[in-house]
């Protein structure tokens, strides 16, 4: 399995397809397929019995995307070092 540089919450625009120029925030990466999914870019329409119409944002190619913003680090917790005396 290939290590992606584009992480979920990064900011991308894509520079190929229908919706060339847009950007938004990963919303979810598959590593396996290569594709991201990027909120506000290819949304469509999806009717399910239960909810009614839904806009859905459909994965695209991982190639078709330029990161512009990292995700933002995640704040590690800082271990506490035990003291014993005896």
């Amino acid at each position: 399995m290939k290590k992606l540089k584009i992480k979920k919450g990064a900011r991308v625009e894509v520079i190929s397809g229908a919706d060339r120029g847009k950007q938004g925030t990963v919303l979810d990466v598959e590593p396996n397929t290569l594709k991201v999914r990027v909120q506000g870019v290819r949304v469509q329409t999806h009717f399910d019995k239960k909810d009614g119409l839904k806009e859905l944002e459909v994965l695209i190619d991982y190639s078709n995307v330029k990161l512009i913003e990292q995700a933002p680090e995640k704040k590690s917790k800082a271990k506490k070092k035990s003291s014993k005396t005896a």
